[in-house]
């Protein structure tokens, strides 16, 4: 369990504290969701990546989680809908280890967690000193005559 010890006061313990608690600190306030439904599916997603995602062992478990996300991100760029939040950096951060693992046809299978596990990879400041995941296959012509 992550612990961050402040200069004033007890240290502060678990990851969604711990986040939500940078967050303001850094007065981005809006990566917690602007409007009450945002702020909520925040806090879904935050949970679901500390029971979910850190709790899942099996391939089963990753399967199901993966299909639950792409399920989601059918018709969403972000988990809280149009907007980048707290909710899809600690995702990102869960599934970087899942997503380096997967096969070209397993991530062509989950299409939208692709799409959307690319674009936050890409994402400003995000990625910090994560390995790179590839999605596309090796092209065998370039577009140069």
């Amino acid at each position: 369990v992550p612990v961050l010890q402040t200069n004033n006061g007890p240290g502060l313990t678990g990851l969604m504290t711990i986040a939500a608690h940078l967050v303001k600190q850094a007065k981005k306030d809006q990566l917690l969701g602007s409007t009450a439904e945002e702020k909520a599916v925040v806090q879904q997603w935050l949970e679901y990546r500390v029971t979910r995602v850190d709790g899942g062992s099996s391939k089963e478990d990753t399967r199901i989680i993966l299909k639950d996300l792409n399920m989601h991100l059918e018709d969403k760029v972000y988990l809280a809908g149009n907007i980048f939040t707290l909710a899809d950096i600690l995702m990102y951060y869960g599934l970087h280890r899942v997503m380096v693992d997967l096969t070209v046809q397993e991530k062509e299978t989950y299409l939208n967690v692709s799409r959307w596990f690319s674009h936050i990879q890409h994402y400003p400041g995000v990625r910090q000193h994560l390995s790179n995941v590839v999605f596309i296959k090796n092209r065998l012509y370039t577009n140069a005559h």
